[in-house]
C-alpha cells in the first residue's frame, strides 16, 4: 500500500528568508510536504546569530527551521549566484524576505529567474511592500505595528502606547505569504506559468485592527481610544481582564443570553435587573461600573474555579496563563501541536508543530533544524553537478 502523501508532496522551495516572516511560511511549505532547502549565506542568517541577554535568543530559529535542508551559497560571489540560477532552473517556488531591490541588485531578480524557469514561483514579502511611498523604509515588526495604528490602539488611554507582546506583524504576513504560494502553485496548474507574489507585512495586518476601525467610523472619524483589555471598539461588555483571588481570568458576553448565563454562573442573576446592565447598550455605557461589579465577585475565587463554572455555562472565558504554563499545556500536547524534543544546538526545548490539518493525513514528522550548511555538499551535487563545495558554498 502506497504510503499517504502530504499535500505538497515532490514540491521544492528555495528558501532564501529571514528571522521570523519568511521562514515561518516556509516551516508552514516544509511540514505540508514540500521539500524546502533554507539558503543562506557564509555566517548563517540573522536569527541563527542572534544573541542577546537571553541565553535562548537563537531558539526560535530552531522552531522555524525544522524539515528544512541547509545550505551555505556566497551569493555575492559568481559561484555563488550560478548555483542559485542552476537550482531555480529545477525548482517550483523561491522565497525570499530582503528589503525590495535586494535580489535585483545581487543579479537574481525575478524576471532572470523565471526567464531561466517559466514555471517558477517568485514569493517575497518586506514591510510595505515593492510599490509605494514606503517602499523603501527598512521595517521589523515594531516598525510595523508602529506605522499600522497597532501599537496606537494598544494599552490604556492613560499610558504610552504599548506594542503587541507577540510578533503579530511578522506571523500575519508569514501566513499570508504561505497562502500566497499555494494559490500561485493552484494557479500553476491551470496556467502552467509561474507567478510573482508578494505580501507586505503593513497589509497583512491592516485587517487585525477591525474593531478599533469600527470605532472610529462609528464616531464620525474620530481617534479610536487605547481600551486596555476591554474590546478594541467598547461594543461588547463584559470584555475584559478581571482580577481572581490567584491571577486573572478573561470573561466575555457577548450576547445578552450569555450575560444571563453569566450573571448566573456566578451566583448573582440581580445584575441583569440592574438598570445600567440590562442590555448591550447599557453596559458598554456603564463599563466602569460593570467591570468594578464583577471585580468584586470575581477576586473571591482562583481563576481555576471560575473557569470551571463558566465554561460549563458556555461563557467564553480563559485563566490568563504563564509561558510556563503553555508550553506544558495538555490539550496542544495531545492534538501533537506541541511536542519535547533534545535539539543537538539548543537542548531540550518545546517545538510547535503546523497549525494546519488534512482530513486522513497524520501530522507530518517532525525534523529538527540542522547545523548551518550541513546539506550544501549533497544538495549542490544533485542539483548543480558540484562534486564538492566550492566558494559557492564555502562556510568560513
Amino acid at each position: 500500500m502506497e504510503a499517504m502523501k502530504q499535500p505538497l508532496d515532490g514540491v521544492t522551495i528555495l528558501d532564501l528568508t529571514q528571522i521570523f516572516n519568511g521562514p515561518y511560511a516556509t516551516f508552514l511549505l516544509a511540514m505540508a510536504g514540500a521539500e524546502v532547502i533554507k539558503i543562506e549565506p557564509p555566517g548563517g542568517e540573522h536569527l541563527r546569530k542572534r544573541q542577546g541577554s537571553a541565553k535562548g535568543a537563537a531558539m526560535p530559529f530552531a522552531m522555524l527551521n525544522a524539515n528544512k535542508k541547509s545550505v551555505v551559497l556566497d551569493l555575492k560571489a559568481e559561484e555563488g549566484k550560478s548555483a542559485l540560477m542552476a537550482m531555480a532552473q529545477h525548482a517550483d517556488v523561491l522565497v525570499e524576505n530582503f528589503a525590495p531591490g535586494v535580489m535585483a541588485r545581487l543579479g537574481l531578480d525575478a524576471s532572470r529567474l523565471q526567464a531561466a524557469n517559466p514555471r517558477l514561483i517568485y514569493a517575497s514579502s518586506s514591510g510595505y511592500g515593492s510599490s509605494g511611498p514606503y517602499r523603501d523604509y527598512p521595517a521589523m515588526d515594531l516598525a510595523v505595528q508602529a506605522m499600522s495604528g497597532l501599537m496606537e490602539t494598544t494599552g490604556y488611554p492613560e499610558n504610552p502606547p504599548v506594542k503587541a507582546g507577540a510578533t503579530v506583524c511578522d506571523f500575519a504576513a508569514g501566513s499570508h505569504l504561505f497562502g500566497a504560494v499555494c494559490l500561485a502553485l493552484y494557479d500553476r496548474e491551470r496556467t502552467g506559468r509561474g507567478r510573482q507574489v508578494e505580501v507586505a507585512m503593513l497589509d497583512a495586518i491592516f485587517p487585525t485592527l477591525a474593531s478599533s476601525l469600527g470605532m472610529y467610523y462609528g464616531s464620525g472619524g474620530k481617534e479610536a481610544p487605547r481600551t486596555g483589555n476591554r474590546h478594541s471598539g467598547l461594543a461588547v461588555a463584559p470584555y475584559n481582564v478581571y482580577p481572581a483571588s490567584d491571577g486573572y481570568i478573561v470573561i466575555i458576553a457577548s450576547n445578552e443570553a450569555r450575560w444571563i448565563a453569566l450573571a448566573d454562573a456566578l451566583g448573582h442573576p440581580e445584575l441583569t435587573r440592574d438598570a445600567r446592565f440590562r442590555t448591550m447598550r447599557d453596559r458598554c455605557a456603564n463599563l466602569d461600573d460593570l467591570d468594578h461589579a464583577l471585580g468584586q465577585i470575581t477576586r473571591t475565587q482562583t481563576k481555576e474555579q471560575l473557569f470551571a463554572k463558566l465554561i460549563e455555562a458556555r461563557i467564553p472565558s480563559a485563566p490568563v496563563r504563564s509561558l510556563l504554563e503553555v508550553v506544558n499545556d495538555r490539550h496542544l500536547h495531545e492534538r501533537g501541536m506541541l511536542h519535547w524534543i533534545d535539539h543537538a544546538e539548543y537542548g531540550r526545548m518545546v517545538v510547535q508543530g503546523t497549525p494546519i490539518r488534512f482530513e486522513g493525513l497524520p501530522m507530518p514528522p517532525y525534523l529538527p533544524s540542522v547545523p548551518l550548511g550541513a546539506d550544501t555538499a549533497s544538495v549542490l551535487a544533485d542539483r548543480v553537478g558540484a562534486q564538492e563545495p566550492t566558494r559557492a558554498g564555502k562556510i568560513p
